[in-house]
């Protein structure tokens, strides 16, 4: 029995080159085959082609123990995996009546008539294994081979999350030597990639088991710690320890663990204080207060249609003033004219994107009474990136700076 297997996914179907869907069929796979031992070290996408689906499929065998393949299953003519698996694992294609049959019955039971092409579905390559599917009327199957397993799943996300539920982990954890593979993930706020990646250390960042890697957001960067063991109390033993020594290195900018979010530990913050915060959105609308519980009485905002309306109207100080500057008086006025613990400025220029050759095209501030921290980028409100770069960075500034000034 094979200890220790690998796996490669490869997803299928040319739309998903276009851009026309997203792949979550390959997110979702991944996660469940990390959940029961198995390491996945590839994903790989390829159109609706035979030639590049045998060679994908035959790279895949050579670099994996398991290719997973999603997609291809269908009657129509670009439904090319069963052909595809058959050529890349020298198994001849062979029709199969009872799976035929029951092709049919299915469609009886649907009500449709079934069309000539649905023929094709009842070939599998020689000596597969069929993986009934009474979720759908495409048929799974598994092809052993001596170069390695290829097990071909729909494309369909919830006939293929069935299946992997139902008879594909069944069939790994009896076939392979597996054990358990579990991972954690620490939430940082308020240091860069570059920085966290040096306070954590080289002999950390180097261990085999747990691993520890980063992942960096907007204004956020996650650590993931990935731990495998025989059982499931001995990997979260392994990730007990890694969080431990994490901990000691930077706990400091570890603001929550696994589905925590920014958003309720500022909140949760402010609560646990009795602070207050005021937010000033100008360009736009919501981009902080939007995601603030409603009916709050800790939080309060003022809207503006664009930052020359917010200066306007709030007398930022005469004199000509860079865009940040005047987040950073907005921000210091509004703290002390709304007797607010803290405030957060948002300037976002309405008739700006990311391609703008300019310096500041949005800023952000906080202002505590420990001071003011501010960040400007080159785009505005027309840029895809606008609210989630000064949302993101506008919390996490903010709850590091309300840590550093009251504690936790």
């Amino acid at each position: 029995m094979l200890d220790n297997p690998n796996a490669e996914i490869l997803a299928i179907g040319t739309e998903l080159l276009l851009g026309e869907i997203t792949d979550t069929n390959s997110v979702f796979l991944a996660r469940q085959l990390r959940d029961i031992g198995v390491n996945v070290f590839f994903m790989t996408t390829v159109g609706d082609n035979f030639e590049r689906i045998v060679a994908a499929i035959s790279g895949a065998l050579d670099r994996a123990d398991i290719v997973i393949t999603t997609g291809g299953l269908g009657p129509t003519v670009d439904d090319m995996t069963r052909q595809a698996v058959a050529e890349a694992t020298g198994r001849p294609l062979e029709f199969h009546q009872t799976l035929y049959d029951g092709i049919a019955e299915r469609f009886r039971g649907f009500g449709s008539p079934m069309t000539a092409n649905n023929r094709q579905q009842a070939f599998l390559p020689q000596r597969a294994i069929l993986i009934d599917n009474p979720v759908g009327t495409a048929p799974a199957f598994v092809v052993e081979s001596e170069r390695g397993g290829v097990i071909s799943l729909p494309g369909v996300p919830r006939e293929m999350k069935f299946l992997v539920s139902e008879s594909v982990a069944p069939y790994l954890l009896r076939k392979y030597a597996l054990g358990v593979i579990l991972a954690r993930i620490l939430r940082t706020a308020g240091i860069g990639e570059s920085s966290l990646d040096d306070q954590i250390g080289a002999d950390i960042l180097g261990e085999r088991n747990p691993s520890v890697g980063l992942a960096a957001h907007h204004g956020c960067v996650d650590i993931r710690i990935t731990a495998k063991a025989e059982s499931q109390a001995q990997a979260a033993k392994l990730l007990d320890g890694m969080q431990a020594r994490l901990q000691e290195r930077v706990g400091e900018h570890i603001y929550g663990i696994d589905d925590a979010t920014l958003e309720d530990v500022v909140w949760k913050q402010l609560e646990r204080r009795q602070l207050k915060v005021h937010a000033v959105e100008a360009g736009l609308p919501g981009v902080i207060s939007g995601s603030w519980p409603r009916g709050s009485s800790r939080l309060t905002a003022s809207s503006y249609e664009s930052p020359a309306r917010a200066v306007a109207a709030l007398a930022v100080r005469e004199g000509a003033m860079s865009l940040r500057d005047q987040a950073i008086d907005i921000a210091e006025r509004i703290r002390l004219s709304k007797n607010v613990d803290a405030s957060i400025v948002v300037l976002s220029e309405p008739d700006l994107d990311e391609n703008a050759d300019v310096e500041q095209g949005s800023a952000v501030a906080i202002a505590t009474a420990g001071g003011a921290r501010h960040r400007v980028y080159g785009f505005g409100t027309r840029s895809n990136l606008a609210r989630e770069w000064l949302s993101r960075w506008g919390l996490a500034s903010m709850w590091r700076m309300l840590k550093e000034e009251y504690g936790d």
